[in-house]
């Protein structure tokens, strides 16, 4: 869909949303431009909490965000323009005063009457009641998926991870990030102290973008939910076979279709061929990520049925418990699974993107550095590895693999399914028809499902560097890359070490995919060096 007719769809959802559900209230004025949103951190603000503010633009538009105090003064400035595309500018005061605040946005090259962009805040000066939440609930939708609410997601994981493009960015947890106030614009948004609680979660791979898609749901009162997949049987896709979702948590693994149950009582009795050690072994990236049990399909391991969570951690373990990388690579053109397939262009490929790689790895879009006097562009991700850390690193092609095959399912870029509430007042998601008839949406793409490894490569070229590159500078862009793939490579036999230390004893290594389904990560650290090391990659299909 071109970006002026996505403006025109989102102008109306992004007014209700400032409007309603939050204190921000739109000014009027004939040169109020429809893409901008405003949203204020918490969602009441009040005297006794920073208030911060962000503003989002679907343009690269140039100007500088002010946060006025009721008395008129400027208490805060910036100039930085983030992201691309959303765009968003950021600022925030300590101990505001109460009052009417106003965020305004001066926007540079254009007429004098339509050169600001103000929204009033009202700042309380007692302490206001959390976002209300039903008794027995933990959770409550307030809001919807549209394009709207999708582009403060992609803003708010641009913000999240937002760092100078050489700059190495990690955390050894995840909960390392979400606490860093100057990163999580949503730190305890909903006036509950919600963050302020320690997490020992430590989410995969694949876990990892289910639990930040929740985490934005979850406070902005968005609907959310998750499938138990399978990973592929017989050389075909992998497949989704229930989908849960948050307003009825107590129903995570109810009894497993019988597809899932001769799966699961054959996967108990096999015995997998042992693997031959050798060199060779290390570089096996062309195995299938179900090869170590050919024509099984291997699903997640049944539990007794969870208590209901009683709270977003708990409900977080759960999803957890049952999420993997089949439910990522299931087949482009399925409408049962949680994501869906977008076109190779810079306005799809924004940040909150997932990539599926064919071999059994999770990796999301943060930020796409733009093309620059012939530097070639980049689009930088972030991923969860078996120790728990996370890391930044730059697309190219040792770290997005892409291949068709049937036994793997669909890689490529996807984007997470809409998750809307139908007529009868249940939740479901958006089939592929939906979504590209959606004046919202309109990006289910399946041009991926239709080119070879090469065409992907060269189309990512494209979008990344539209402009004829200096050869010099795209030489030294490769050599960069290749320096991060080593760094990381170094580190993740410095974790394996490291592991070996604190574990002298000799530790006997699973066969194949089992050794994904050990009780923690201990064991995939000591084998896969704690990071993504190439025969663990291959096998972590399976698993994450």
């Amino acid at each position: 869909m071109h970006l002026a007719g996505r403006f025109a769809a989102a102008a109306t959802a992004a007014f209700m949303f400032t409007t309603i559900h939050s204190p921000a209230q739109a000014a009027s004025g004939a040169c109020e431009t429809a893409d901008i949103q405003v949203l204020p951190s918490p969602a009441t603000p009040w005297k006794g909490a920073p208030l911060r503010v962000m503003i989002i633009s679907e343009r690269p538009l140039e100007g500088a965000m002010s946060l006025v105090a009721p008395d008129g003064s400027i208490a805060a400035k910036s100039s930085d323009r983030h992201g691309g595309a959303p765009y968003f500018w950021f600022a925030e005061v300590a101990s505001p005063a109460a009052g009417t605040w106003h965020a305004a946005l001066a926007l540079d090259r254009l007429p004098a009457d339509c050169a600001t962009i103000n929204r009033e805040i009202s700042v309380s000066a007692r302490k206001p009641d959390p976002v209300p939440i039903p008794s027995n609930a933990f959770w409550q939708v307030r809001n919807g998926w549209n394009h709207a609410t999708e582009t403060l997601f992609s803003a708010w994981i641009a913000k999240l991870f937002d760092a100078p493009p050489d700059q190495d960015l990690n955390w050894k947890a995840w909960h390392e990030v979400l606490r860093d106030q100057s990163r999580n614009f949503l730190f305890n948004y909903l006036g509950r102290g919600e963050d302020n609680a320690k997490s020992g979660l430590r989410p995969d791979c694949a876990d990892f973008g289910y639990f930040l898609r929740a985490y934005f749901a979850y406070k902005m009162g968005l609907p959310f939910g998750y499938s138990n997949c399978s990973r592929g049987v017989g050389g075909t896709a992998p497949k989704c076979y229930q989908w849960f979702d948050m307003e009825h948590p107590e129903q995570t693994r109810p009894p497993p279709p019988p597809e899932q149950e001769i799966a699961s009582a054959t996967l108990a009795v096999a015995t997998p061929s042992a693997q031959p050690p050798g060199i060779l072994n290390l570089f096996g990236r062309q195995q299938s990520a179900d090869a170590a049990a050919p024509g099984l399909d291997v699903v997640a391991p049944l539990k007794p049925k969870p208590k209901r969570p009683t709270n977003f951690g708990e409900y977080l373990r759960d999803v957890g418990d049952v999420v993997h990388t089949g439910a990522v690579r299931v087949s482009a053109g399925d409408d049962n699974t949680d994501f869906y397939t977008v076109a190779l262009t810079q306005e799809s490929l924004r940040p909150g993107t997932i990539y599926a790689d064919p071999y059994g790895h999770v990796l999301m879009l943060v930020h796409r550095v733009p093309e620059v006097d012939g530097k070639p562009g980049v689009f930088l991700a972030v991923d969860a590895e078996p120790d728990g850390s996370i890391t930044r690193k730059r697309f190219w092609r040792g770290n997005f693999l892409f291949v068709h095959d049937p036994a793997l399912g669909s890689p490529g870029f996807k984007h997470f399914r809409p998750v809307v509430r139908d007529k009868n007042g249940a939740l479901r998601r958006l089939t592929n028809a939906e979504i590209a008839n959606s004046p919202q949406y309109a990006d289910f793409s399946l041009d991926q499902s239709k080119i070879n490894a090469e065409e992907f490569y060269d189309r990512m070229d494209d979008v990344m560097s539209p402009e004829p590159m200096d050869p010099v500078k795209a030489m030294t862009d490769a050599i960069t890359s290749l320096h991060e793939q080593v760094k990381t490579r170094v580190t993740s036999v410095e974790n394996g070490r490291k592991y070996q230390e604190k574990q002298p004893a000799e530790i006997g290594m699973p066969n194949g995919a089992s050794i994904f389904e050990t009780s923690g990560a201990d064991i995939r650290i000591a084998w896969c060096g704690g990071r993504r090391t190439t025969p663990c990659r291959t096998a972590r299909g399976s698993r994450t």
